[in-house]
């Protein structure tokens, strides 16, 4: 069942591209703009995180925390963070079991890959609340990112 505004955002716990377990609890207090994408490495992953990079200070002022979530393995986002300067914390859901409780997850993919994140963006309120759900069927769309902004401006 897809997740809209107004739902609480389901806790989870994964491993970081440092090897540290990381849960959506741990942000309590802060706004959290998560988001899932589909595979490191990939044109429109790397337009997307470098996007958000380069605009950290916009999502800071905002008292915002990005976290981005794929399928790859760890050791695979650990490389692909340090090649792009990501400033974020990547997490690997390479069980899937994330994608899943938040409904962003194709059955099929490209190439017969199956299981893979779809694009999708969510804005957590520093309360654990949905305030903004955006999942994108085409993996060749960006998520809408002044939605984005603006949603966790109107947080503040």
């Amino acid at each position: 069942m897809a997740l809209s505004v107004g739902d609480k955002a389901p806790n989870f716990k994964l491993y970081n591209s440092d090897k540290e377990e990381v849960a959506l609890k741990d942000f309590k207090g802060h706004n959290v703009v998560l988001l899932f994408f589909p595979l490191a490495f990939t044109g429109v992953c790397t337009t997307e995180l470098c996007t958000m990079r380069d605009n950290i200070a916009d999502y800071k002022d905002l008292d915002a925390q990005i976290v981005a979530v794929s399928v790859d393995s760890l050791f695979t986002l650990e490389k692909f963070k340090a090649e792009q300067n990501l400033n974020f914390p990547l997490l690997s859901d390479f069980n899937k079991k994330v994608s899943k409780k938040y409904d962003t997850i194709y059955k099929d993919f490209v190439l017969g890959m199956k299981g893979v994140s779809k694009r999708s963006a969510f804005v957590i309120d520093k309360k654990g609340i949905i305030q903004y759900a955006e999942v994108l069927d085409s993996a060749g769309d960006l998520p809408n990112f002044e939605a984005v902004k603006a949603a966790l401006a109107n947080l503040n």
